[in-house]
């Protein structure tokens, strides 16, 4: 120690101690700024889409993810708080009615996979539109996305064609993946027995269905197989991530949470490895062009919001023509919620028009 230094008792050089009182004081001085942002509050629901939420909170229903994948299928959910609704309204609760409604199979890579087609009024041939319903790969039903393929059949005037893929942990990726693309290949090279035109056929899907239908697009495009004329993506599944503003701002959100995607992707995916491939993460895709227009419906209220949003950002950087809409107000799973909900019936309407376009093209 230089002679002539003294130490306090703490063990500092007075110099120093001095020296760092004053930095002390000056960082004491500087004005206070704003806080680092913290995510924004959830939307609250519009009454409507609030009326829907209180009766599916009134079933009872248990946290998916905390139940084992074949109980939370046993499980009642939208469409079931849907008719209680409606019920409670003093309404009916009978399904829309179409033309026809048959169940039927087309062939799969593990088997068998069952469809049910619906039809409108009329002789056809008509336009086709193979669809897959939400669950996550893991839940989900034909029975569960009815509403939807009923509204689709009759405003899009067009037969539907709803694929129940084999579902998750029982079959994980890419299984549901695979079935989706043999469904739509085996739709299109066999559509005059659906009483479908080949020439107009395209493909849509809910939530991870959206995210079926958009891979089967990705899939034709670098498999050579037949493509279709335009993808309806409604709140897709579109990143194996869960940090994105809308998981931030919905991540407890009813009736789909951050919580509830982590248990979906748990049980679908064999590794996290597979969550990298652009068939699940699609805005990983290395190209997007060459593929069809896309119609891209997402909601306020919803995890799933910003990379619906992205996805559609990305599509039409790569050239591809893009409709997109975001509905306030209303939460995952609205799409097929037509009966109680107006801006369903406004997000069908959108979807319709988009596809009569394209079955005209």
């Amino acid at each position: 120690m230089p002679e002539g230094t003294k130490t306090d008792p703490s063990g500092w050089r007075r110099p120093q101690l001095a020296a760092a009182l004053m930095l002390s004081a000056a960082i004491l001085a500087l004005p206070v700024t704003a806080p680092v942002a913290a995510a924004p509050r959830m939307a609250q629901p519009e009454p409507q889409m609030q009326a829907v939420l209180d009766a599916l909170a009134a079933l009872g229903g248990k946290p998916i993810e905390t139940l084992a994948p074949q109980a939370a299928r046993k499980q009642q959910g939208p469409a079931d708080a849907v008719k209680a609704l409606l019920k409670k309204q003093g309404k009916s609760t009978a399904p829309e009615a179409v033309g026809k409604v048959e169940n039927r199979t087309v062939p799969g890579p593990l088997g068998p996979i069952p469809v049910r087609v619906y039809a409108p009024a009329g002789s056809g041939p008509f336009p086709l539109l193979v669809y897959f319903h939400g669950g996550g790969w893991v839940i989900g039903s034909l029975d569960g996305y009815d509403s939807s393929c009923r509204a689709l059949t009759n405003a899009a005037q067009c037969a539907v064609v709803s694929v129940d893929y084999h579902l998750a942990p029982e079959h994980q990726f890419p299984a549901a993946h695979e079935d989706a693309y043999a469904a739509t290949q085996y739709v299109m090279a066999h559509a005059a027995t659906f009483n479908g035109d080949p020439k107009r056929i395209a493909v849509g899907g809910e939530s991870a269905g959206g995210n079926l239908a958009a891979a089967v697009a990705l899939m034709a495009r670098d498999r050579k197989g037949m493509r279709p004329v335009h993808e309806l993506l409604v709140y897709p599944i579109a990143n194996y991530a869960t940090d994105s503003p809308s998981y931030l701002e919905n991540a407890n959100a009813k009736p789909l949470s951050a919580a509830m995607m982590a248990w979906f992707f748990k049980h679908y995916l064999r590794s996290p490895a597979d969550g990298q491939n652009p068939l699940v993460s699609l805005l990983k895709a290395k190209s997007l062009q060459g593929l069809p227009p896309a119609t891209v419906i997402v909601a306020q209220i919803d995890p799933l919001r910003s990379e619906g949003e992205a996805y559609a950002g990305k599509l039409k950087a790569a050239g591809v023509p893009v409709h997109t809409k975001r509905y306030d107000g209303v939460t995952h799973e609205f799409f097929g919620m037509g009966a109680v909900v107006d801006k369903a019936k406004q997000a069908v309407g959108m979807a319709a028009t988009d596809l009569r376009a394209a079955f005209r093209r």
